[in-house]
């Protein structure tokens, strides 16, 4: 035994870190989630939570935004750094604005924006990390 251990960052699954592993996970989970709940909402005129229309179509593209952009960043391309951080910030937005009671996309459920805000600034402070950042942009 050499007594070197492997910590939890030096994982690795086919020359990815274990952090873009758990990143694609959780974005593609994400992703269908709301694909799946935009579409149920879309196509049964459902009111559940008091959604409107405009929010079941920006759920839908989020969600396949964000499948999209996950598979990006798995196969390592600039545009799903972009795309996700994109989408983190504009969801960031979107939220706080709904969480503020300011203009926004209507129906936005006020209960889920603090969660989804902590969410998307975590994604985005761990894809702005220089070690993440340079696996990208080289």
């Amino acid at each position: 035994m050499s007594g070197k251990r492997k910590s939890i960052t030096s994982i690795t699954y086919k020359g990815r870190s274990f952090g873009i592993i758990i990143l694609t996970a959780a974005q593609l989970l994400i992703g269908i989630i709301h694909t799946l709940i935009g579409i149920q909402l879309i196509t049964t005129g459902s009111t559940f939570m008091q959604a409107t229309e405009a929010y079941n179509i920006y759920t839908v593209v989020f969600g396949l935004l964000v499948i999209v952009f996950a598979v990006f960043i798995w196969q390592g391309k600039k545009v799903g750094w972009i795309g996700t951080i994109g989408v983190s910030v504009f969801v960031s937005v979107v939220d706080t604005l709904t969480v503020l009671n300011l203009s926004s996309i209507p129906g936005i459920p006020v209960f889920a924006a603090p969660t989804e805000i902590g969410y998307s600034v975590i994604i985005t402070l761990y894809l702005l990390q220089t070690k993440v950042r340079k696996k990208f942009w080289t």
